[in-house]
């Protein structure tokens, strides 16, 4: 695997923190949007993913490192990592974004599809997150997994997505509580329906009527906000708050009405 990069200096308000930042799922959608949007505050950037082509059109937008390859693969996600902090000279910010997605049944699922939700969704980011620990600094160093509100209260018929998503929100939520003490950060980052490519790829197109999709740019600027705020936890829309907090603190209510509305 083979990186091809062209790091530029980017204007930045003097005395602002400037990071090196990691971004997988870097070829379109929320990862190529955050790239651009790190990138416009001067952050150098190298994106990784599997459509070459695409990610170097990114590389060449931000100025910065395209590292095109399959995070299921066994060594790729050590390597991409490897790759991304000697070209930049060092690694502070690692966006754990590579997703994909599946809707239907959960009966009607291949186990090959089910391997690759699993592989793509978790198994990647954790190898990711282990391969970066070496590199993470304190008090510089921040984890950012993209997980979804599915990861939060599940969604009827996306049940094995929405497992693989809660399951990466629990590696944030105690990943937080062991680095604490070396001083790195996590950031979990839980959108919503957002407006890319992912429903091009997966088996179904998004069909509901509510709630309607946001852009990518939107999540792009608030996990920008969120590395700069040290900000643990990040949900876009923020009104998807509410049935995240009404899963937790009232079950049972909210079981009665993901019946009524599912």
């Amino acid at each position: 695997m083979k990186a091809s990069y062209q790091l530029l200096g980017r204007g930045r308000m003097a005395g602002a923190e400037v990071r090196k930042v990691l971004i997988t799922g870097g070829s379109s959608g929320i990862g190529a949007a955050t790239a651009r949007a790190f990138a416009a505050r001067g952050f150098p950037v190298a994106v990784a993913g599997r459509d070459e082509a695409a990610l170097r059109k990114v590389a060449d937008d931000t100025g910065g490192v395209s590292i095109p390859g399959d995070l299921r693969e066994p060594g790729i996600p050590h390597s991409t990592v490897e790759i991304a902090a000697q070209a930049m000279g060092g690694l502070d910010v690692v966006v754990s974004n590579a997703g994909t997605g599946w809707s239907g049944p959960f009966a009607s699922m291949t186990g090959e599809e089910i391997d690759t939700l699993l592989d793509v969704n978790l198994r990647a980011a954790a190898h990711l997150t282990r391969a970066s620990l070496r590199h993470l600094r304190p008090g510089r160093g921040q984890l950012v997994f993209v997980g979804s509100i599915a990861g939060l209260v599940g969604v009827t018929g996306e049940a094995w997505y929405s497992a693989t998503k809660a399951g990466l929100t629990t590696l944030a939520g105690v990943l937080r509580t062991e680095l604490k003490s070396d001083g790195i950060g996590v950031t979990l980052v839980s959108p919503g329906v957002v407006d890319t490519p992912y429903f091009e790829r997966r088996n179904q197109p998004y069909q509901r009527h509510h709630p309607r999709p946001i852009s990518a740019e939107v999540v792009a600027d608030l996990i920008v906000d969120a590395v700069e705020r040290s900000r643990e936890e990040v949900i876009v829309p923020g009104w998807l708050s509410l049935p995240a907090r009404l899963k937790v603190s009232f079950p049972s209510l909210y079981r009665l009405l993901e019946n009524r509305f599912a």
